[in-house]
């Protein structure tokens, strides 16, 4: 068990406090199936970022901003099978509501129409992709984050599930708890998490202080 001290918590939604991977995997499939890609390695590419980098990065000569529209809308049309992960809601619920946020990849009407479906909490000062110019991996969604809780970064934990993330919010000089629900622990390891843990179970609060069972 190891004992972190705290003043903000900055989660990622996908994948550390809500599944969507089912949706999520259907959506992209069928994008990547109309722009004749391989479907496996577009959903893996487009998991922790924002939508409109992969579509970028993939379709470089096609217009971005409408795919990104088709993307985001059959994003939110699709929340069948779209859950909380288990020990999210009892941790947030541990949690001072004025002392952690989302920050994600997701639009905020994404966002929102999941933490809905999931019947999570929409935090009020939520960062979305919606919110920054830059999105993970770069640190600017995680000091927004962090600047929505005024705190410091180097003073907040960050959960995260994707690689991109984890080297978000250690650009923006956070600490990073990395959950195993997406990523291989190689993997997380290798994009700098300072712990690892199964998921949102394996977090406590106790006096403070997060209470983790690292791997």
């Amino acid at each position: 068990m190891v004992r972190i001290r705290y003043r903000g918590v900055l989660f990622d939604l996908d994948g550390v406090l809500i599944d969507s991977t089912p949706a999520v995997a259907r959506v992209w499939k069928k994008w990547a199936a109309r722009h004749g890609l391989n479907p496996e390695e577009v959903v893996k590419r487009a998991h922790g970022r924002p939508s409109i980098t992969t579509i970028r990065e993939l379709l470089p000569l096609a217009d971005a901003e409408s795919e990104n529209l088709i993307v985001e809308r059959a994003e939110i049309e699709d929340i069948e099978g779209v859950v909380p992960l288990p020990g999210a809601q009892e941790l947030l619920l541990a949690l001072s509501p004025d002392c952690w946020t989302i920050v994600t990849s997701c639009t905020r009407p994404l966002a929102e129409v999941r933490l809905w479906a999931a019947e999570l909490e929409i935090p009020e000062k939520m960062v979305t992709c919606s919110d920054v110019k830059n999105g993970k991996p770069h640190p600017e969604p995680y000091l927004k984050g962090a600047a929505a809780l005024r705190v410091a970064a180097a003073d907040c934990v960050v959960v995260e599930d994707a690689p991109a993330g984890i080297r978000s919010g250690k650009a923006a000089g956070a600490r990073v708890i990395a959950v195993c629900t997406t990523a291989s622990e190689h993997e997380l390891r290798g994009a700098g998490a300072d712990w690892i843990v199964g998921g949102c179970l394996d977090i406590g609060v106790e006096g403070g202080e997060l209470v983790i069972a690292v791997k």
